[in-house]
């Protein structure tokens, strides 16, 4: 963490706003913060961890007056600080709550605390919180390190200087876990605990589900007949029941090796009776095969006539198809000469209806029309001219009148307006008055605003809590019935080992269990007995209820949690009571507001009565300027408009305008041109249409058709012929098929008879054979089956009682190991494994402070760190004590004199620095403060301390010293005075 640059304002003894700039000292690396006592050294570092966390080590449990007494009552109380934690640069801008004087009449009013974060992102500072609980869980991952913690390693107050030298064992713990991140290890334990119960529980299961499984397959072997005698293996005798249970494997493999051996004949018997009843089958599917292809040729032969007919159909069709493209040639010339010759005889109807001569000259009639419609073209444009200059002239008359009157306006409205803004101006100063009069408002209401959000989640917190409490009772309720089934399963079970006793009884022979001979009342075998299924299931549920019952609990204490800080949030107030006071917050807030706007409207009224005079000025002059050039231009269209007006009269004629002469001209124009145009037409319509008449009689003449009318009738559409070839084709391909294949079922037949085969001896063969070997294959499945459950259940009831033996000298290794990792016996350190990790970073820590304590005391001092065991209980491992070099003898922190703690602490401190700093991953420590304390050195010590701050330069680290003996300002140069005026404020300069 690097310091940048910090801003206080209306903070302690700071009245006006300082600026310290950090930057400027990294050239140094080492700088001394000096001033007389009382002028405000301390407030600097004040203001850093204020603005860092809003709090001030000095005044803890006491009244935290952070707010100038010099500070007028709207003057501003805020510290800003800029600083770069793992390569991010941040600022962060706090003001406390403190007591101010009302802005209207008598007493005070509280200002509440503000806070906002923002964050620099490629050269601008972006917005990250904007209230002190946001800012405060910014930077809580930010930073890395409470405000406890950044006293012990950064900022190393007065009175807290030797705080982590002194601390005990759990405190220094929680620094050393927070800087060095491990409270994985902490995990890592409580995984090694988890396991140890899991193991443990899973030995106490393996024992259980062993005897279980023996009994099973015991059971087993008697339902399958292959068990040996009833009652001669005693049940504690392992060796004789595991040995009994191999010979009922091998009898039972005997079995199901014999049904192989009967399955296999079945089969071979059926598959004979199969095959002959597939040869059989084969000869009757061939005749009749062979009979329906004899019915189909007939069919085929009776259709020979008519195919012929189809055959000569086709041929014509396609003979004629060759003469379409003549035949449609000529029809579609015929079509275009009719249409040609009405063309022509419509075009020279309209020209005689014009009152045109039939006899006229097209091509002379049409050049003398063009010359005059070229004339006409250009007396149109001299028309349109004078048309224009006539309009013009009207809406300029129209505009001189309305530019004189815009100009009186503008005048009008430029003697109104002085009056208007003196107005204006009075009502804005009365608007500012009630403005002054409501600030706060604002901070009032977002206080109350975050405490009824707080009330409300409050409210809803306890119903949620009161949920969360009656299923967690339910949980606990379905743990105990999941407990209590299990129970009951097993007793159940160790019940009806009776029965499977008294089954295996016989009159005469002694009871393995009492040893009587007689058994006059026999346990009854258990009609429904407890299967292992059924206690795996039972087991299951409770595991499932043990595991909902543990959620429930932790969803419980969330909600609680949440409760009672939503609770202290709210401050204790019902929702009711804030939201009175929200009501009356909004109502202040909304007065601000309106007041504001009311004023912003003035403001806007005024510039906008300026822009309105800017605007009847300019409007003026403009209007003025307009009125003298539309006049100019008036003259000139006059003038204009009179050339123009004597040529378009003569080019008129007779008719209304120019344009109507105009379409007279082209209208005649036109019916000239289509009239020859269709004569053109027609005359060339009939040429084509005489040749494609010879060169279809030439064609027909060629063919074997007699006429034209003879092609067409021959002609049939294409759909139509496909058809036919199709249907010819189809006929001739179906009847050499059919011919081929009853050809080839006559040969298959040969040396068989004509009669159908009979085929039912064959089929009763076949299903006797084949209920044989579905018989075989039966009992085939049952002895396999029973086979492999007794092998499966012997295998794993031998594994079980093997892994017993395993699992228990597992579970003692674990249970160990778990112990050792949690503090337990045998580990006679009662040092955890989160405790020994950091233990080792401890001592590193310890070796770099004695290299700075060795120097700054000369040699007499050096710190060790000690894994002794604490006293009543308490973990170990964590200790700090002291070697005196005259005594030779170890002595703890506490005997050490001021100074000598002093020396002590501060090595500690740069040791702590240098070694997180080395760390990756670690919070990076680049600017140091040592707040006081020098001044209980000799100057011998003091010049040895001095020296080993002075290294602390290397690496880019920057160190802030508090002071005030002379000899420090003679050695450093790079100082940061704090000085306080004779007024009585205090000012911070930096050379």
């Amino acid at each position: 963490m690097k310091l940048h640059r910090l801003e206080l304002a209306g903070f302690g003894p700071f009245r006006d706003r300082q600026v310290v700039d950090f930057d400027a000292f990294d050239g140094d690396g080492i700088f001394l913060i000096s001033g007389r006592t009382g002028a405000g050294k301390s407030s600097v570092l004040d203001g850093v961890s204020f603005a860092l966390y809003g709090n001030v080590p000095r005044y803890d449990g006491g009244d935290k007056r952070l707010r100038s007494d010099h500070c007028a009552p709207e003057d501003p109380t805020e510290a800003v600080l800029e600083f770069t934690v793992g390569g991010s640069r941040w600022r962060v801008t706090r003001s406390p709550e403190y007591e101010r004087p009302k802005r209207r009449g008598d007493g005070t009013t509280t200002e509440q605390p503000r806070a906002e974060l923002f964050e620099r992102v490629d050269g601008a500072w972006i917005g990250r919180a904007s209230r002190p609980r946001d800012v405060a869980e910014v930077l809580d991952q930010v930073l890395g390190l409470n405000l406890q913690q950044f006293q012990q390693v950064i900022l190393l107050a007065q009175n807290k200087f030797s705080r982590f030298l002194l601390a005990k064992n759990d405190e220094r713990q929680g620094l050393l876990r927070t800087l060095f991140g491990t409270r994985r290890y902490e995990d890592y334990a409580r995984l090694f605990d988890d396991r140890r119960r899991e193991v443990g529980q899973r030995l106490r299961e393996r024992g259980v589900l062993a005897e279980a499984l023996l009994t099973e397959a015991e059971r087993t072997a008697q339902d399958g007949g292959v068990d040996s005698e009833p009652g001669t293996v005693p049940d504690d005798d392992l060796a004789a029941r595991r040995a009994g249970l191999l010979t009922a494997v091998q009898r039972a493999q005997y079995r199901a090796e014999t049904a192989v051996h009967e399955r296999r004949a079945a089969e071979e018997r059926a598959l004979a009776a199969e095959r002959d009843l597939a040869r059989l089958t084969q000869v009757r599917t061939a005749q009749r095969a062979r009979d329906a292809a004899a019915e189909t040729l007939a069919a085929l032969e009776r259709r020979a006539d008519e195919m012929t007919i189809e055959r000569g159909l086709l041929d014509a069709a396609v003979a004629a198809e060759t003469l379409r493209p003549s035949l449609d040639a000529h029809a579609r010339a015929a079509a275009e000469e009719t249409a040609a010759r009405a063309a022509a005889e419509a075009a020279r109807e309209a020209w005689l209806a014009a009152g045109e001569d039939v006899d006229a000259d097209l091509a002379a009639v049409d050049d003398l029309l063009t010359g005059e419609i070229a004339h006409a073209e250009s007396a149109a444009e001299a028309e349109r001219v004078w048309d224009d200059a006539v309009r013009d002239l009207a809406a300029h008359g129209e505009r001189i009148t309305a530019l004189e009157a815009e100009i009186h306006d503008a005048g009008r409205r430029l003697a109104e307006i002085p009056a208007a803004r003196a107005q204006l101006e009075l009502d804005i100063d009365t608007v500012d008055r009630e403005i002054a009069a409501s600030a706060g408002a604002g901070a009032d209401r977002d206080a109350i605003q975050d405490r009824l959000e707080a009330a409300r989640r409050a409210e809803t917190l306890a119903q949620q809590a009161a949920v969360a409490d009656a299923a967690h009772a339910d949980a606990l309720d379905a743990v105990q019935s999941a407990v209590a089934a299990v129970a009951h399963l097993l007793r159940r079970r160790v019940a009806e080992r009776a029965g499977e006793l008294a089954s295996a009884l016989v009159a005469g022979e002694r009871c393995p269990v009492c040893g009587s001979s007689e058994h006059p009342h026999p346990a009854a075998v258990s009609d429904d007995p407890v299967t292992d299924d059924a206690l795996a299931a039972a087991e299951a549920t409770r595991e499932g209820a043990v595991g909902r019952e543990a959620a429930a609990a932790a969803a419980a204490r969330e909600v609680h949690g949440a409760f009672v800080a939503a609770r202290e949030r709210s401050g204790g107030a019902d929702v009711a009571q804030l939201e009175s006071e929200q009501a009356a917050a909004e109502a202040a807030v909304a007065a601000a507001s309106a007041a504001g706007r009311r004023r912003d409207d003035l403001r806007g009224r005024i510039e906008a009565l300026r822009a309105r005079e800017d605007e009847a000025r300019a409007a003026h002059d403009d209007r003025s300027a307009a009125l003298q050039e539309v006049r100019l231009r008036v003259s000139a269209l006059t003038a204009t408009a009179d050339a123009a007006r004597e040529r378009v009269l003569a080019a008129r004629g007779a008719h209304a305008n120019v344009a109507d002469r105009l379409r007279d001209l082209r209208a005649r124009r036109e019916s000239a041109r289509a009239l020859r145009g269709a004569v053109m037409a027609a005359e060339s319509a009939a040429a084509v249409a005489a040749t494609t008449a010879g060169d279809l009689a030439a064609r027909v003449e060629a063919s074997a058709f007699p006429s034209v009318d003879d092609v067409s009738a021959a002609l049939r559409p294409a759909a139509e012929t496909a058809a036919r070839r199709t249907r010819v084709d189809t006929h001739d391909r179906e009847l050499a098929v059919v011919r081929a294949r009853l050809l080839e079922l006559q040969l298959e037949l040969a040396g068989t008879p004509d009669e159908p085969v009979d085929l039912a001896a064959a089929e009763a063969a076949v299903a006797a054979t084949s209920a044989e070997r579905s018989a075989a294959i039966a009992a085939e499945s049952r002895t396999a089956s029973a086979r492999e459950r007794l092998q499966d259940l012997a295998v794993r009831a031998d594994e079980a009682y093997a892994g017993v033996e395993s699992l228990a000298a597992h579970a003692a290794a674990v249970t160990r190991l778990a112990d050792t990792l949690q503090g337990r016996a045998p580990n006679t350190r009662r040092m955890t494994l989160e405790t020994f990790v950091l233990a080792a970073e401890l001592e590193e820590i310890v070796v770099a402070a004695n290299l700075r304590l060795a120097e700054m005391s000369a040699g007499r001092y050096s710190l060790h760190h000690s894994d002794s065991l604490a006293a009543r209980g308490a973990a170990s491992g964590l200790g700090i004590e002291v070697m005196d070099a005259f005594t030779g003898r170890l002595r703890p922190p506490q005997s050490l004199s001021g100074g000598e703690t002093f020396l002590a602490s501060l090595s500690l401190a740069l040791g702590l620095a240098e070694v997180v700093t080395a760390r990756a991953g670690g919070v990076r420590l680049d600017t140091l403060f040592v707040d006081e304390g020098f001044g209980s050195l000799d100057g011998e010590t003091l010049e040895l301390a001095m020296r080993v701050l002075d290294e602390l330069r290397t690496g880019g680290r920057t160190v802030g010293v508090i002071s005030h003996v002379e000899a420090m300002k003679e050695q450093l140069a790079a100082q940061l005075v704090v000085e306080a005026t004779s007024a009585g404020p205090s000012v911070i300069r930096q050379p």
